[in-house]
């Protein structure tokens, strides 16, 4: 499907994701993936932030508001919270949670899981899997937009978690 990847290799693509649990025959089947020069422990705070803004365009999905560029020192995430929030209103729930390694969650029928994988040289390979059961046209729409506003949040928060570990801030 048109936009469906960015980012991921093919054993990416194929390695197994919490949120392909949740949704029987979906749609769509989006996967993104970055690598981030800083451990898990520097990119796993910000990755839980997201329960506070999308951290994508914000002049899009956040009505202009920044978000956080700072951590806020959340406590771990749990199931049942609410999963991000955007203009200060709150959006889906999470369903899954693995401190230090995925954060799943739910927005709109789409189910989202964030991978961390620790790489060998002491970086992490940030994943992003969507699965969402749709119509075709829809599925299409949604990998297209997805592709556009989730390379942002990745990129975003690849540079937050590096600036935030060089300064030996987080995961020092």
């Amino acid at each position: 499907m048109l936009g469906d990847r960015w980012g991921v290799t093919d054993d990416e693509v194929a390695r197994a994701y919490p949120c392909d649990d949740l949704v029987d025959a979906p749609a769509l089947q989006a996967w993104r993936g970055v690598g981030i020069d800083a451990p898990v422990a520097a990119v796993w705070p910000w990755v839980t932030q997201i329960r506070l803004a999308p951290y994508s365009y914000d002049w899009i999905d956040n009505l202009g508001r920044r978000s956080p560029r700072e951590l806020a020192g959340l406590p771990e995430p749990q199931a049942g919270e609410t999963f991000t929030a955007t203009a200060g209103r709150s959006l889906g729930r999470i369903v899954a949670v693995g401190p230090g390694h995925q954060l799943t969650g739910v927005i709109m029928g789409a189910y989202m899981s964030y991978v961390l994988v620790a790489q060998p040289d002491d970086t992490t390979r940030l994943l992003l899997k969507v699965v969402m059961r749709a119509n075709r046209w829809v599925a299409l729409g949604v990998s297209v937009g997805d592709l556009v506003m989730a390379r942002r949040q990745l990129l975003n928060l690849k540079h937050l978690a590096e600036k935030t570990h060089a300064a030996g801030t987080v995961g020092a």
